[in-house]
């Protein structure tokens, strides 16, 4: 069916005619079936590759993802177990400190003690020695008062005593005495 008629269009003396587009049914269907058949050819032979395409490289990248997030659960794994290892660490060290400190402190009150205990001993040794010392200075006077009586003694026999050399012989013994006395000390 023609629903416009093709209307020459000449061009003579000056004036135009016109052809007139006719639509023609047959022509329309056989190029919506074409555009159908391209349609589908394209569909088939290049959409659904394309998207098959497109959904590979989706999944890779859902895959990527995938690892990424689990080596990053990895590495927050690996670094929350370092710190734990370094905390355990530093108080491993802090009680090794404690305790070299506790260590020396009981050593250094060990060796106080030892000197303390040796200090005594030299202080008793000394004052020990002092009394010794002490004591034969005054087994020393002893004798020799002892001897100056006794030669006190010996010359009052030779001669007759008087009063009056009686009390010059104490005096001499006395002096005598004194002077043993400032020699051993």
């Amino acid at each position: 069916m023609l629903l416009f008629k093709h209307i020459p269009l000449s061009v003579s003396a000056g004036v135009q005619t016109l052809d007139v587009i006719s639509i023609n049914v047959w022509n329309i269907l056989i190029s919506l079936l074409n555009l159908l058949l391209i349609f589908l050819l394209v569909k088939l032979f290049l959409f659904k590759p394309v998207k098959k395409l497109l959904a590979e490289r989706q999944a890779e990248l859902d895959h990527r993802y995938a690892a990424a997030a689990q080596a990053q659960e990895q590495a927050d794994a690996n670094r929350a177990a370092w710190e734990q290892t370094m905390q355990d660490a530093h108080e491993q060290a802090d009680t090794i400190v404690r305790d070299a400190a506790a260590i020396a402190k009981h050593r250094a009150e060990q060796i106080v003690e030892a000197a303390d205990a040796r200090a005594h001993i030299i202080v008793r040794e000394a004052e020990n020695n002092a009394a010794l010392e002490r004591k034969r200075a005054e087994d020393e006077i002893r004798r020799e008062i002892v001897d100056t009586a006794t030669a006190l003694a010996e010359k009052m026999l030779e001669r007759e005593v008087k009063a009056e050399d009686h009390r010059e012989l104490i005096d001499a013994f006395i002096e005598q005495v004194g002077e043993s006395n400032d020699g051993n000390e």
